[in-house]
């Protein structure tokens, strides 16, 4: 009796220690990956400086980032929903750039910097304009793609979809929504290729508007620098924005 006694005293020891361990390692794995999430890739200064406002533009610094024009009855309001990991600060270029132009522009700053945490955060900027009738929504990369989910779950509140070097789950099929989709990549992105966006063709609706910018990158679809795994440019990163701010525009006239 006192053998088994001290046996199953000694079994539950080491259950005890397992459990331990496993949460040890779980917790240290959590930390790891907050830690990871937390350090973004940062703004270049010139990005910094797209957050001063302007005689054409008015920049409102709060959770999220909002370029508002001083003078505009487009109707049009334009989300942007930032690439995993990149700090939101680092679209502001194109934001303001699209803000000068007539339009309302959103930049959502996501749970740790990764939009899968939050992708119908949109939903909550629409109501705080009711001026703006028509809202178009999209996003860099991991960005774009929660986008697209937001679409695919919230049929009709959105007039359009942009993609910047991203595409849909194949779960997020869009082919058969009313909407208007416009998909913007770089020819040099090492990230996501042209084959990539090629194959999202078939979720997305025919109209599709497709740009190739020849010479782009993954990473001056912002301007934060160089990202990991990314080739490099064979234009500049003004240029780049240059053509993303056309095909922009595009959209923006298809919807308006």
């Amino acid at each position: 009796m006192f053998i088994s006694l001290g046996v199953n005293i000694s079994m539950m020891r080491y259950r005890n220690q397992i459990l331990i361990g496993i949460t040890v390692t779980l917790l240290l794995v959590a930390a790891g990956f907050i830690v990871w999430a937390e350090t973004p890739y940062k703004p270049e200064q010139k990005a910094l400086k797209s957050l001063e406002s302007t005689n054409v533009v008015r920049v409102k610094l709060d959770k999220d980032l909002f370029f508002i024009p001083r003078d505009s009855s487009s109707g049009v309001g334009v989300i942007i929903y930032p690439g995993g990991r990149v700090d939101p600060r680092a679209y502001a270029p194109l934001a303001h750039g699209i803000a000068g132009e007539g339009y309302l522009t959103v930049i959502i700053d996501m749970p740790l910097n990764l939009a899968v945490f939050d992708y119908d955060a949109a939903l909550d900027i629409l109501p705080r304009y009711p001026e703006v009738d028509l809202w178009v929504v999209g996003g860099h990369s991991l960005g774009g793609s929660m986008a697209a989910r937001l679409v695919h779950r919230n049929p009709g509140v959105f007039e359009g979809l942009f993609l910047w070097a991203s595409y849909p789950a194949s779960s997020d099929d869009l082919k058969g929504q009313n909407i208007t989709v416009c998909t913007i990549y770089g020819s040099e992105d090492g990230l996501t290729s042209q084959g990539d966006i090629e194959n999202s063709l078939d979720l997305l609706p025919e109209e599709t508007i497709v740009k190739n910018i020849e010479g782009g990158n993954h990473a001056q679809f912002g301007s934060y620098g160089p990202q990991n795994g990314d080739n490099e440019a064979m234009i500049t990163e003004e240029e780049q924005h240059e053509q993303i701010l056309v095909a922009m525009i595009e959209l923006l006239n298809a919807v308006s």
